[in-house]
């Protein structure tokens, strides 16, 4: 009853008596977001500016991108509270996606702020924006000032490091995890974050030092040469564990350094089902190839590895160097028939499609790429034998047919033409152009052609070399 009473007050314009209707149902019921903003919207009516921009602050709570509130504190801090004015329109710049607005309003709240802990919050979050808006030096620049301060987050540490990462300055960023645990600040997230790096840097001893993390400890065993003790924590994982994908990447490389090739990729090919077409997948594989001496299946998977990071040159030459290996294996010739096309190098691509054509007689996308291509050079007397070979593995495709009647027409070919025209007619009787093509029919027919004209350009061109 209590909410009607609230409402009615409200309707009839007595709005004190409302909010105070409404601050009775808050105190019963405080995560109730309509209560909150009725009291919010009645107290700017009420001038009571103060209370207002608490439950407007509160309903932040319920959803931090509701513009209308930014834009209701704005109003309220404007004369009164420039650092909250700006942070408010900061954070509304930043939710429009407005970051350079956003960056200018942060910059502007700092400056108007001597409150230590303000200047924190506000210095934390503009090197978040600069981050965010790819400006890597400046946010660095941001971190760093914060780190003067006792009272910080433990994530400016960890973001200063991924900067530094990003950087590639790895020193640097291991100086800053290092200085975090001098100050007190070590907590879990940087202890193993630290301990990554110092692996990272070639340092495993003091990785696993510091390290809580079993995993990384056998890593670090494994990286120190100590297989035993690495395969005794891996040995002694519970089921939980040895469910993760690292846990047999773990057991590839043990297996890898014990020369028992055969159960690393075992474990590699588990970790590839855990986690599918990773680029670490392929690598192992690669490694473990070249120590079996195996060339061939080195090369594919350094070229899998290479396709996977979006190096796709770099994986063309690898498959490259695997075709002069073997060049008869259908799936590389159609790799390398599709990556070359990819890239714009048509005339090599065409070499490939043209093995592929010859490895698998019937495989109707090769034979059409070799005849788009041939057509595209004028070359129409090959395109009509691609396009038969074409034919021989697809000959109920009636837009096949018509193309190959009109090849024919192009080189004068007049019986092949209405052989194939007739053709298509058998099959598509349903087809929208089928009296189109009925009516060019009976005009072919009644129509004499020159055999030796329309040649081709290719045609033509090697005619005029081929004269005495």
């Amino acid at each position: 009853m209590s909410l009607q009473i609230a409402e009615q007050y409200e309707a009839n314009e007595q709005y004190d008596k409302a909010y105070d209707e409404y601050k009775k149902l808050y105190a019963s019921n405080p995560k109730d977001m309509n209560v909150i903003e009725r009291l919010a919207h009645l107290a700017m009516m009420l001038g009571n500016k103060t209370d207002a921009a608490d439950y407007y602050t509160k309903l932040l709570d319920f959803d931090m991108t509701n513009t209308m509130v930014y834009e209701q504190l704005m109003d309220i801090y404007q004369d009164t509270d420039r650092f909250k004015y700006y942070i408010n329109r900061g954070n509304l710049h930043s939710i429009e996606h407005k970051y350079d607005h956003a960056i200018n309003d942060f910059k502007k709240a700092l400056a108007n702020t001597q409150d230590e802990q303000d200047i924190i919050k506000t210095r934390f979050i503009l090197a978040s924006l600069y981050a965010q808006t790819g400006n890597n030096t400046k946010a660095i620049d941001e971190y760093l000032k914060l780190t003067d301060y006792d009272d910080i987050p433990s994530d400016t540490f960890l973001n200063l490091a991924k900067l530094y990462m990003a950087e590639n300055a790895l020193p640097s960023a291991i100086n800053v995890l290092e200085r975090a645990c001098s100050k007190d600040i070590e907590s879990d997230k940087i202890r193993e974050q630290l301990a990554l790096l110092y692996l990272r840097n070639n340092n495993p001893q003091k990785a696993r030092e510091i390290t809580k993390n079993n995993l990384l400890k056998a890593k670090c065993l494994l990286e120190e040469g100590d297989t035993y003790e690495a395969y005794k924590i891996l040995e002694a994982a519970d089921e939980k564990v040895k469910s993760l994908p690292n846990y047999h990447t773990l057991l590839a490389q043990y297996y890898f350094i014990k020369k028992e090739f055969d159960k690393a990729l075992s474990e590699v090919d588990e970790f590839d089902r855990l986690e599918k077409n990773s680029p670490l997948t392929y690598q192992m594989r690669a490694l473990i190839n070249e120590s079996q001496n195996d060339d061939y299946n080195a090369h594919l998977n350094w070229g899998r590895y290479q396709l996977v990071r979006g190096e796709k040159d770099i994986a063309i030459n690898e498959f490259l160097n695997a075709y002069q290996l073997k060049d008869d294996d259908v799936n590389l010739v159609t790799t390398l028939a599709m990556l070359l096309e990819e890239s714009g190098d048509k005339n090599h691509a065409m070499e490939f499609y043209e093995k592929l054509s010859k490895l698998e007689p019937n495989n109707t996308r090769a034979l059409e790429k070799l005849a788009d291509f041939r057509n595209s050079l004028g070359d129409y007397r090959a395109e009509c034998d691609y396009l038969e070979l074409w034919y021989e593995a697809d000959k109920r495709n009636y837009k096949l047919i018509k193309r190959l009647a009109e090849c024919y027409e192009k080189i004068k070919n007049k019986p092949s033409a209405v052989e194939f025209y007739k053709k298509y007619l058998t099959v598509a009787a349903t087809a929208d152009d089928y009296e189109k093509v009925k009516q060019h029919l009976a005009k072919l027919e009644n129509t004499d052609i020159a055999p030796d004209e329309g040649e081709g350009l290719i045609d033509k061109i090697m005619r005029f070399f081929n004269k005495e």
